[in-house]
């Protein structure tokens, strides 16, 4: 599998300064800047060939199920401007949730997890993809834990009703980390996903989580090694996938954390005797 993580840099890359920033903290895949401009995607596209530097993700996080028609319209065309940045960079896919039919675009409602919302996203990503119609890349769902795909289960409807060769499956276990039961079990839940899901992942993100002792439930995003996530099972399975399955660091707040985060990654890689490049 091939490790990258997001860049932090007081200002914005050239394409070879983007290539040479991976190179150096070891990262072998990449997240693609946020551009739209074709002839400036095929600058990073060439600096990445030359640097055996894979584009994983590219993300057009919005809300495509917002209750506004005019927020509603306005993301779906940024999701079609984002897939086709995807497909031109050849990146592995395009990344977004669902959305949700709350004010708050990632957040909790009532209606996201109804028979009506999931009729909506898949008409929704259907447009989507039909308006692209990628050929090198895939349109992907991040599975979350208060909207559809909110399961294994929920993501294997998904795919058999959207039915679309383009539509594929990103992979992050904490999203769907919402119990106790399923904190102490997260072992289980990764292979259950790689079990159902495995031949539709195209990306992953590389996060930890944590419980604390306070009522009622509380749980905490953190950095890979301070958490529960069971990630010898996590990197057993995505080697079991091709060698240039990407996973990706994210959410940390300085380059010290993600060292620290990479090196975790890469120690228990060689314990269990997967390679990770």
């Amino acid at each position: 599998m091939r490790l990258g993580g997001p860049i932090l840099h007081g200002g914005k890359l050239d394409p070879e300064g983007w290539a040479l920033a991976h190179a150096e903290r070891g990262y072998s895949a990449a997240y693609l800047p946020d551009i739209e401009n074709a002839a400036l995607i095929q600058d990073y596209v060439r600096a990445a060939s030359e640097a055996n530097l894979l584009i994983a993700e590219v993300g057009a996080w919005s809300n495509p199920l917002s209750a506004d028609s005019e927020t509603r319209e306005r993301a779906i065309r940024f999701c079609k401007k984002k897939l086709e940045a995807a497909e031109l960079s050849g990146a592995r896919c395009c990344v977004n949730i669902a959305g949700s039919r709350g004010e708050q675009w990632d957040g909790h409602d009532p209606a996201n997890l109804t028979d009506d919302t999931f009729a909506l996203i898949v008409d929704t990503v259907r447009a989507i993809i039909d308006h692209v119609q990628p050929q090198r890349t895939y349109y992907t769902l991040e599975m979350m834990p208060w909207m559809y795909p909110d399961s294994v289960e929920s993501y294997v409807r998904l795919i058999e009703a959207i039915d679309r060769r383009a539509f594929a499956v990103h992979l992050d276990p904490v999203n769907l980390i919402a119990s106790p039961h399923l904190y102490y079990g997260n072992g289980a839940l990764i292979e259950h996903c790689f079990k159902c899901l495995g031949p539709y992942i195209r990306s992953c993100h590389a996060k930890d989580i944590t419980m604390s002792q306070r009522m009622t439930v509380h749980l905490d995003e953190i950095r890979p090694g301070l958490g529960k996530l069971d990630y010898a099972q996590f990197l057993r399975q995505l080697g079991k996938l091709d060698s240039d399955m990407p996973l990706m660091l994210e959410h940390l707040e300085s380059e010290a954390e993600y060292r620290l985060a990479a090196s975790y990654i890469r120690g228990v890689a060689e314990e269990i005797g997967v390679r990770v490049e």
